[in-house]
């Protein structure tokens, strides 16, 4: 694979991990949300003029058109599988950010995806 296709994956993915992390500090300034319709109306009224959470969705867009741009270059199942790596950087971002537990599972889990990531690419 071409470095160019190498940045352009881990550009989308970077992008999509942003775009998680701010979704999730603009959720944390609205709160809890009610699945009810007027407490999806004033969900709707505090998201909407939220930086974090408009740009989270920018970035959503943008990783949106990078992986369009990947998946016209390189085969799905060696781009999709890439994908995975936002769930690390995920992980380690809650922890850091939020200070979300990273217990023995979850680093289980974020092993099990490196390996099996690796053994899709090995011959």
């Amino acid at each position: 694979m071409s470095s160019i296709n190498v940045v352009l994956i881990l550009g989308g993915v970077a992008l999509n991990t942003v775009a998680q992390l701010c979704l999730k500090q603009g959720m944390q300034s609205v709160g809890g949300i009610s699945l009810d319709v007027s407490g999806i109306i004033a969900m709707l009224e505090n998201v909407y003029a939220n930086l974090y959470i408009l740009g989270g969705m920018t970035c959503y867009v943008l990783s949106f058109v990078v992986w369009l741009v990947v998946l016209s270059r390189v085969e799905v199942s060696v781009a999709y599988p890439m994908l995975s790596a936002g769930y690390i950087v995920t992980a380690f971002a809650g922890w850091y950010f939020w200070g979300e537990a990273l217990t023995m599972n979850k680093f289980l889990g974020i092993g099990l995806i490196c390996f099996g990531v690796l053994f899709m690419f090995k011959n």
